[in-house]
């Protein structure tokens, strides 16, 4: 995580004992440096809340009544003062008491806990499923009952991330594409990845679950409050983890039926633009937007990083045949941090970001590549 990144996540005490709930460590809120938790706004994130203090005062009077008895001991009992070392040992009353009192502790602390573990495990009887996909270095969210998906990236500007202008609100807690949800509504989620371990995280809404490839796992929410909760990869998952938000907007029942007929609508538009003939002007715009996506690796003047990330200028696949470069972007290269984006991007995309490649950077293919090119490869 980055160190910006950092400064974005409010700090909190948390005990050890308590480290089942380690996944809402802390809240995120731009120079926000309070010392407990957001305010929750699902069920489960009050009484994880609730439980969290239980265990703070718990342990705050374990600390003072232990500290405070050593010190008053420290103090009193004192060699300058003429007291002299006990010689006793093995006393049956100490061993009841330091086995029974930890003992009885525990299970107050267990027993609420364990209740709490099984409500957040059951996903019965949910009203819709999210499917969540984590990729390097960005989310895929399929909604599985309205045949909607897209890819949520960051949306911060690189000039705020070089410092080269004033941070906003949000720094680095921004997408794109907003996570959108109903409220009052038990959502399903599937939580896998694509290419290394991810983990999402909210802490309003007392989410975290790691993202592996190959394994789906499952939580789910129900959200009280409309509004807009952020949160982030919370897995160490290569250089941009810091650049990986997450934001989700929960809306009345009425506003997300709405945002789904306009997502319906974005998508049949995009299926009739995949059938027309696009000029290079239009597919140079479009492709200049897409590189945003390959430029942490590839530099965003296509310069790439000497001995880690290959440049696009001069590059022999972009200066190469169609077909290779297109084979590369869409299924990626094994054994290599190359991903295969057929599965992130829709066929404009491609089309358009291979045809920038080939004719930016000071390359000039003249190459002109049409998304009824990539849908035939598909």
């Amino acid at each position: 995580m980055s160190i910006s990144s950092l400064k974005s996540l409010r700090s909190v005490v948390v005990p050890m004992s308590a480290g089942w709930s380690l996944f809402l460590v802390g809240g995120l809120a731009h120079a926000d440096y309070a010392l407990n938790f957001q305010k929750p706004v699902t069920e489960i994130g009050r009484e994880v809340y609730d439980l969290h203090m239980l265990v703070v005062w718990i342990i705050t009077v374990i600390f003072v009544g232990v500290f405070g008895v050593m010190f008053y001991s420290l103090f009193k009992h004192r060699k300058s003062r003429g007291h002299k070392a006990a010689t006793f040992h093995e006393s049956t009353t100490v061993e009841v008491i330091w086995t029974v009192i930890p003992f009885i502790i525990l299970l107050v602390m267990a027993i609420p806990s364990t209740a709490t573990l099984i409500k957040m495990d059951n996903v019965s009887g949910s009203d819709m499923t999210v499917k969540i996909t984590g990729y390097q270095w960005k989310w895929k969210y399929d909604y599985m009952d309205h045949d909607i998906s897209f890819i949520s990236t960051l949306s911060t500007p690189q000039d705020q991330i070089k410092n080269k202008a004033e941070k906003s609100e949000n720094y680095l807690l921004e997408v794109d594409n907003e996570l959108v949800l109903p409220v009052g509504k038990k959502i399903r989620f599937l939580v896998t990845a694509a290419d290394v371990i991810h983990a999402w995280w909210v802490p309003q809404l007392a989410l975290k679950k790691d993202a592996i490839p190959g394994f789906i796992n499952e939580i789910w929410t129900k959200i009280d409050e409309p509004g807009t909760y952020r949160g982030q990869c919370a897995e160490l998952c290569g250089k941009d983890h810091g650049f990986m938000p997450i934001v989700v907007r929960a809306v009345n029942e009425k506003d997300f039926t709405t945002w789904v007929k306009e997502q319906k609508a974005i998508k049949l538009a995009a299926v009739a633009a995949a059938d027309k003939t696009w000029s290079k002007d239009e597919l140079m715009q479009k492709g200049k937007k897409v590189y945003a996506q390959c430029a942490a690796c590839h530099g965003a003047t296509g310069k790439g990083v000497p001995g880690v990330f290959p440049p696009m200028e001069g590059s022999k696949i972009v200066a190469g045949p169609v077909a290779e470069h297109l084979n590369i972007v869409m299924n990626g290269k094994p054994n290599t941090a190359m991903a295969a984006y057929a599965a992130q991007l829709n066929d404009i995309d491609i089309a358009a970001v291979v045809t920038y490649e080939r004719n930016a950077f000071g390359n000039d293919t003249g190459d002109v590549v049409q998304p009824a090119d990539v849908k035939v490869l598909r």
